[in-house]
This record gives structure tokens, C-alpha cells and sequence, in this order.
């Protein structure tokens, strides 16, 4: 039987396909990929895109919507790299 859901759920990441370590092998992926100079740059430009970045008081609500789900990604991203780096299981 399935527990109720608490609406909260979209949180959650996905499962992670053909990975036995819960997401480790991805997550080194991710470590490998953005460990080198140009990887650190990409991720300076995303966190300056989105992380840094603020909307103004006349922002609508589908900027905002899209600014957060940017946020979120880049976040995503970020985790998965120091998870990849640390080796920390989930």
C-alpha cells in the first residue's frame, strides 16, 4: 500500500536508473565533469544567472515561477557535484 501524499513529494529527485549506489556513480559524473577549470566557470555563470540574481517588485508571477526553477536546477547541479566529490551516500 502506497503512504499518503503529503504534497511535498515534487521535492523529491527522481530515481536514478541502472544505478546501484543510489546516484554515486551519477553524482562522480557530475564531479568529473565540472571539476576542471572550464567546469568551475560554467558553474560561476550559472550561480550568477540564478543564485545571485533578483527580480525586481514588478516581476509577474511565471518570472518568478521560472527564476526558482532555474534556482533549483542550478542547485541540483551543485549538490550533485560535492556529492560526487565527498562520496556522502544519500
Amino acid at each position: 500500500m502506497r503512504p499518503p501524499d503529503s504534497g511535498w513529494t515534487w521535492f523529491e529527485p527522481p530515481p536514478v536508473q541502472g544505478d546501484g549506489d543510489g546516484g554515486l556513480v551519477l553524482a562522480r559524473q557530475f564531479a568529473r565533469l565540472f571539476g576542471g577549470g572550464d567546469g568551475e566557470a560554467v558553474l560561476d555563470h550559472l550561480k550568477a544567472l540564478t543564485l545571485t540574481r533578483c527580480l525586481g517588485p514588478d516581476a509577474g508571477d511565471a518570472a518568478l515561477r521560472h527564476l526558482e526553477g532555474q534556482r533549483h536546477l542550478v542547485l541540483h547541479i551543485l549538490a550533485q557535484v560535492a556529492r560526487g566529490r565527498d562520496g556522502w551516500p544519500e
